[in-house]
């Protein structure tokens, strides 16, 4: 049985708390998550694929996976990648409902804020956003 969405936040929020809200660790700890990421094959890193409103090029490609939909991302920059993974961690291969109903609290209780300052903290909701609209969309075309 999988994870829910909320039980993964729940993992997440618990590796980032013991780095004591230490900046240098915590942005350290960021980028290695995002080392972790499935690698995107260039030909889905296209223009369509960019995520508006991200200072750094971010690239997620969603695709259907049975009733679920599988995301992949990268992006250009080694702090934008980290977060993009925990993303993909928390949504990819769930259902387009629970992508769009997903709360994710993970965001406020880790105080990624903090760390990641303002530019990088809209294009985390713009990556966030643009993964709810593929949800949408998904939702849609089932239905």
């Amino acid at each position: 049985m999988s994870q829910s969405i909320q039980e993964v936040q729940n993992e997440i929020i618990e590796e980032f708390s013991m780095l004591d809200g230490d900046m240098e660790m915590t942005i350290g700890y960021v980028m290695e998550l995002g080392e972790t990421l499935e690698p995107l094959e260039e030909e889905q890193k296209t223009d369509d694929n960019i995520v508006k409103g991200c200072q750094s090029k971010v690239w997620l490609d969603a695709k259907p996976n049975g009733d679920k939909i599988h995301f992949k991302a990268d992006s250009n920059t080694a702090i934008t990648k980290g977060l993009v993974s925990i993303l993909v961690r928390i949504l990819s291969d769930r259902t387009p409902q629970e992508i769009v109903d997903a709360d994710l609290f993970f965001i406020d209780k880790v105080g990624l804020n903090r760390f990641i300052g303002t530019q990088r903290s809209n294009g985390l909701g713009a990556m966030i956003k643009q993964m709810k609209i593929y949800g949408l969309a998904y939702t849609a075309k089932a239905n």
